[in-house]
C-alpha cells in the first residue's frame, strides 16, 4: 500500500470567547456547524458531497455536544445527509487527535477529502450526576462540574495522579525551578503577542466571527496587563504556590476545523495548499507530570519527519499553563524560543479544550503559507499524562 501525501487546503477557526463571555450563549454543535460550513463556503470550487468524513475533537460530550457532535455539525451546517462524522477524545489534544485520523485515512486511501476539527463550550459544560447504585439512595449523590479536570474518579487511581491539573503545573515548576516571575514574565508576552498578532491583521485569514455574535476577536486577550497586575494575582492552588490564574489558561469557548485532501482531493478544491502534514506522535507520560506530555512526542514526530529542532520555523505549542510550557522548553535546549508562539499562546487567547489542536494545527499552516515555506510544528500537552504533536511542511 502506498501512502498519499496529505495536504491542508484551509483552516479556519471562530474567535475564541472566555467562559460566561460573547459565545457562552452559543451551543457547542452550533459552533463546530459554524466552521464546517466556514471551510465549505471558502472552498466554493468544492463540492459538499464528495467530503468522505469529518472528524471532530471534543474534550467533554456530557451536555449539548452529546450524541456524535461532529455527526450534529455535519447536519446543523447544512451538509448532506451522506457525509458522515465521527467525534474523537483525547482530552486537550482532542482537536489534533482528529487532525491526525483525518490525515491517517487519507494517507492510507481510505478518504480522499475530509474534515477536521475540534469544538469545546466550557461555559455550557452541564454538572453531571451520578446515577445512584440503588432506588432510593439513603444519602446525597455529589453533583460535579463536567467543565474542567477530574471528575468521578475511580478509587483504585494512586492519589499523586489525580492532582487538580493546577497542582501538577506546581510540580513542574518545582522540578525545573521556575520562579512566579518568570511564569508571569512568560504571561506577559503571550498577551503582547497575540495583542500584536490581531493589530497587525495576523489572524485575519484564519478567523470566522459567529454571525449574530458581537467578538470579532480572541475577548481574553489583555493588551494592557502588566507584570505590576500579574503580581498582584493570589496563587490558584497552593497558598504559596506560583501558578496563579494570570498564568494558566483561561475556560473558554470556540471551535476550529481543517480541510484536508490528497492530490485528487486538491484538484477538486482547485486551491493550492496551505501546507502538508510530515508526521505525528502521542507518548504518554505518569499523570500529574501531564504538562511534559510534549517533550517526548514532540521528539518522535521530528524524528519521524527526519528533521531537528534547527529546521523548525514555527512551533505551537499549547500553553495550559506558563510553568507546563517553561517546562516544556527547557527539556528542548536546541530550539530557539523564539519560533514559539510568535502570535501568543493560550494564556491570552484562550484553550477551548476539544478545539486547541485544531486551532494550534491551522495557524501553523496559515504561518507556514505565509512564509512560503519551511517546517512547523503543533504539540499540546494532555491531562491524565499524554502528549502530542504534528509537523507540517511547506
Amino acid at each position: 500500500m502506498s501512502i498519499r501525501d496529505v495536504y491542508i487546503v484551509d483552516a479556519v477557526r471562530t474567535p475564541i470567547g472566555k467562559f460566561g463571555g460573547a459565545l457562552s450563549s452559543v451551543r457547542p454543535d452550533d459552533l463546530a456547524a459554524h466552521v464546517v460550513r466556514a471551510l465549505v463556503d471558502r472552498t466554493p470550487e468544492l463540492d459538499p458531497a464528495r467530503i468522505d468524513d469529518v472528524y471532530f475533537g471534543d474534550a467533554n460530550g456530557a451536555g449539548e455536544d452529546n450524541r456524535d457532535v461532529a455527526r450534529m455539525a455535519v447536519l446543523l451546517a447544512g451538509l448532506p445527509v451522506t457525509v458522515p462524522g465521527v467525534t474523537v477524545n483525547r482530552l486537550c489534544g482532542s482537536g489534533l487527535e482528529a487532525v491526525v485520523q483525518a490525515a491517517r485515512a487519507v494517507a492510507t486511501g481510505d478518504a480522499s477529502i475530509v474534515l477536521a476539527g475540534g469544538v469545546e463550550s466550557m461555559s455550557r459544560a452541564p454538572w453531571v450526576l451520578p446515577k445512584p447504585e440503588r432506588a432510593f439512595p439513603a444519602g446525597h449523590q455529589e453533583l460535579y462540574s463536567s467543565t474542567l479536570g477530574w471528575r468521578m474518579v475511580n478509587p483504585r487511581m494512586p492519589a499523586e495522579w489525580t492532582v487538580s491539573l493546577g497542582e501538577g503545573a506546581e510540580q513542574i515548576a518545582d522540578k525545573h525551578a521556575i520562579s512566579r516571575e518568570r511564569q508571569d514574565a512568560f504571561a506577559l508576552e503571550s498577551h503582547r503577542k497575540a495583542a500584536r498578532a490581531w493589530a497587525d491583521g495576523l489572524f485575519d485569514g484564519e478567523v470566522a466571527p459567529y454571525e449574530g455574535v458581537d467578538l470579532a476577536r480572541d475577548e481574553c486577550v489583555r493588551e494592557n496587563t502588566s507584570m505590576e497586575a500579574l503580581a498582584r494575582l493570589k496563587p490558584a492552588f497552593r497558598p504559596d504556590g506560583t501558578v496563579t490564574a494570570g498564568n494558566a489558561s483561561p475556560l473558554n469557548d470556540g471551535a476550529a476545523a481543517l480541510l484536508l485532501v490528497d492530490e485528487e482531493g486538491l484538484r477538486a478544491c482547485g486551491r493550492e495548499p496551505l501546507a502538508r502534514i510530515r508526521a505525528s506522535a502521542v507518548t504518554g507520560i505518569e499523570p500529574q507530570l501531564f504538562g511534559l506530555g510534549p517533550v517526548e512526542a514532540v521528539q518522535r514526530a521530528l524524528d519521524r519527519a527526519g528533521r531537528g529542532f534547527a529546521d523548525l520555523a514555527v512551533m505551537e505549542l499549547n500553553e495550559a499553563f506558563a510553568a507546563q510550557a517553561l517546562g516544556c522548553l527547557a527539556e528542548w535546549p536546541e530550539l530557539d524560543p523564539a519560533v514559539v508562539n510568535p502570535r501568543g499562546g493560550a494564556i491570552a487567547i484562550g484553550h477551548p479544550l476539544g478545539a486547541s489542536g485544531a486551532r494550534l494545527a491551522g495557524s501553523v499552516a496559515h504561518q507556514l503559507a505565509a512564509a512560503g515555506s519551511g517546517t512547523g510544528l503543533a504539540a499540546l500537552c494532555i491531562g491524565v499524562g499524554q502528549g502530542i504533536a504534528v509537523v507540517l511542511e511547506r
